[in-house]
């Protein structure tokens, strides 16, 4: 059986240009989530989380693959929220004051009692106290414009712009900023991280 990726049969969502912004509707789709608030680049609470999410992930990947339906799927991408209770400390880059809602998108064939097991598992395994504060929790965006971004995090003014932009000639923004990352940055050179910018709108006439 061929390796299931979201990603592409969800082509329109995760699968952006970087040359338009375009309008998207957003379905709810399940994601183990975790919150947290702080500089994402110092922060010891996100790495935490980041690697709680991961290895539950993954957990629960080779145990529908090792399961009665066989079933091989990709990991789908860390995406996160983020926002500010003082959101001038978000425009202003204020990193120490952001909050953020992390998360990964879990497949359907990954059922509750997988994600369950999975916790289970990682908890007795490798004994990562974030996992405790993991969520599973259905997540409905509806329209949002997005695009995708080439390059740091750091450069992410522009691209955020051109799609408040979009979005403030058609509607209003609504909703949280949202980021799905889909370049290992580990490995790749930072001129090269690929990022979806995506934020929620008021849904037009």
């Amino acid at each position: 059986m061929p390796k299931i990726d979201l990603k592409k049969t969800l082509k329109h969502l995760y699968q952006p240009s970087a040359r338009d912004v375009v309008q998207v509707d957003v379905p709810a789709f399940r994601f183990l989530m975790i919150d947290g608030a702080g500089d994402p680049n110092t922060s010891p609470q996100y790495a935490r989380a980041v690697e709680a999410l991961f290895s539950v992930s993954y957990t629960a990947k080779f145990m529908v693959k090792k399961g009665p339906t066989g079933i091989d799927y990709a990991v789908m991408p860390l995406e996160g929220l983020w926002w500010a209770d003082d959101m001038s400390s978000f425009a202003g880059n204020d990193r120490a004051k952001w909050r953020w809602t992390m998360m990964i998108h879990q497949p359907s064939y990954a059922d509750d009692a997988v994600l369950a097991n999975a916790i289970a598992e990682v908890k007795r395994k490798k004994g990562l106290a974030a996992v405790d504060a993991l969520r599973l929790e259905r997540f409905a965006e509806g329209p949002c414009a997005q695009t995708l971004h080439v390059g740091p995090f750091a450069e992410e003014g522009p691209t955020i712009q051109r799609v408040h932009g979009f979005i403030e000639a058609r509607a209003s923004l609504a909703g949280k900023h949202h980021e799905i990352y889909l370049s290992d940055i580990r490995r790749a050179d930072a001129s090269r991280w690929k990022t979806i910018i995506r934020q929620p709108m008021t849904r037009t006439p």
